[in-house]
């Protein structure tokens, strides 16, 4: 169990950072506002999970990372078609 929430904290972390670095790229201020907790947040968890795993515990965290920021570059540009339909 705590290999998913490894994974799912970095795909978060990784996630956000992507999706962050989109809003500033287009000047998206209450998006990037918004995107910086859940950096804060994933981050905070990781840290404090982390510490003292497994090999199993870091592959998931390690798998993480690829897989969020894939689903970024994927999602950025169809919530940003949605917000301005």
């Amino acid at each position: 169990m705590t290999e998913l929430a490894l994974f799912g904290s970095a795909f978060v972390t990784v996630f956000s950072l992507g999706f962050q670095q989109q809003n500033v790229i287009h000047r998206h201020f209450v998006s990037a506002a918004m995107t910086s907790f859940a950096i804060g947040a994933s981050q905070i968890y990781l840290w404090r999970t982390l510490p003292g795993s497994g090999a199993s515990e870091i592959v998931a965290t390690l798998l993480g990372g690829p897989v969020g920021i894939v689903a970024a570059m994927w999602a950025h540009p169809l919530m940003l078609k949605r917000r301005q339909a």
